[in-house]
């Protein structure tokens, strides 16, 4: 039986756990022994208490098994990925974080390694969607509109984190990249505000945040954007919180002590974003893809509303985003994907077979990606 090494026991992590255990052997790092000890109460995995902190404890727990899936927090996400890597793991990874992951691209082939990155809900999901059209047609436009939070709306934040509350804050300070014409443009984080009805919920305010990721270098569209989903009022207050200087991270003097200010904001926030195990919560997301197929004009809208499974007891982030990583691992450990080097999740979108295993995947988990497709006879047609 192939062995996966699981590096993560958060909510996600524990929701991969708990799918791949029933098929293959699963052992799960994570520094937390409560989590450990719960999520073995749960599922039959074996667990190891160990903080992944370094390349070298890195490449000491992967090195008996088969594949790493990563499901850390985006701060460890990519120096983690490099000491899989290194150590000559295949690797699916979850993590969000900031840096280039295809600037290890090289890296990964040297090494003969399958590196398949942002693999979660978004980015993930719409990757691998997008990649599949591109191959059918000529993409012009591309809309992504994603969000996951409870259904009961508390003030003053409006949310609550159904995934690593730090990972939600590093959102908003980092610049959004967005294809303009066919050019890549920076812009604010939260910005661009706009109301959008979504059912079956009601209106969520979007604004601009980072999601594009490599879309942006791999795949050729004149129009790309993603902005992220919230109940309205959460905008305002995190923007707010960030021109004031709450998300800074130099050091700053109060008096006789230095205190970084990301990190009381953290200390204060988090304990009002938990999101309780049980906790009703759901993801959304509306995809539209645009372009010319077959001499005609189409588009695709996806439509996603996914909320907390009372059986399984696992909330909608952690399956929305764990099962995508562990279809993409089943295809890896099957050997149906072994391309080498970093992987986005497009790269399995371009091959049709792939594209369809995953999305029954999902299907089967109750996950439904809803799609609605039109076509038009010209542009003039459209513009009606």
């Amino acid at each position: 039986m192939k062995k996966i090494i699981i590096l993560g026991a958060g909510i996600v992590g524990s929701a991969v756990a708990a799918d791949l255990c029933q098929r293959y052997r699963v052992s799960v790092v994570d520094f937390n022994e409560e989590r450990l000890r719960n999520l073995k109460q749960r599922c039959s995995v074996d667990t190891v208490l160990r903080h992944v902190h370094d390349p070298m404890t890195v490449q000491d727990v992967v090195a008996d098994c088969d594949l790493v899936i990563g499901a850390l927090p985006g701060f460890m996400g990519f120096h983690t990925l490099m000491a899989v890597i290194d150590a000559g793991k295949d690797i699916v990874d979850i993590s969000f974080f900031n840096e280039d992951p295809l600037q290890l691209d090289e890296f990964a082939k040297e090494k003969g390694v399958t590196a398949v990155v942002d693999c979660g809900v978004a980015p993930g999901m719409p990757n691998i969607i997008l990649g599949y059209h591109s191959r059918k047609m000529e993409v012009e436009e591309y809309e992504c509109y994603v969000g996951g939070m409870p259904f009961e709306r508390k003030w003053p934040f409006q949310y609550k984190a159904p995934f690593s509350p730090s990972d939600v804050i590093e959102e908003y300070p980092r610049p959004a990249r967005m294809m303009e014409n066919g050019k890549v443009v920076v812009k604010t984080a939260l910005s661009d505000p706009e109301y959008i009805d979504i059912d079956p919920i009601g209106t969520f305010e979007a604004f601009n945040t980072d999601g594009l990721r490599t879309l942006l270098k791999t795949i050729p569209v004149r129009t790309m954007k993603e902005k992220t989903l919230r109940f309205p009022g959460h905008r305002s207050l995190m923007a707010m919180l960030r021109e004031t200087g709450f998300f800074g991270k130099e050091k700053v003097q109060i008096g006789s002590q230095e205190i970084v200010p990301l990190e009381l904001t953290e200390h204060l926030l988090f304990p009002k974003w938990h999101l309780k195990h049980d906790e009703p919560e759901f993801t959304v997301m509306r995809l539209r893809i645009a372009g010319t197929e077959d001499e005609k004009r189409k588009e695709y809208i996806y439509k996603l509303f996914d909320q907390y499974d009372r059986e399984t007891q696992t909330s909608s982030m952690a399956r929305t985003t764990g099962y995508t990583g562990s279809a993409v691992a089943e295809l890896v450990l099957q050997g149906a994907f072994d391309r080498k080097g970093v992987c986005p999740p497009e790269y399995l979108g371009f091959e049709e077979p792939l594209f369809r295993r995953i999305m029954d995947y999902m299907q089967q988990r109750k996950i439904h990606y809803r799609v609605e497709e039109k076509t038009y006879d010209s542009a003039a047609e459209n513009s009606k």
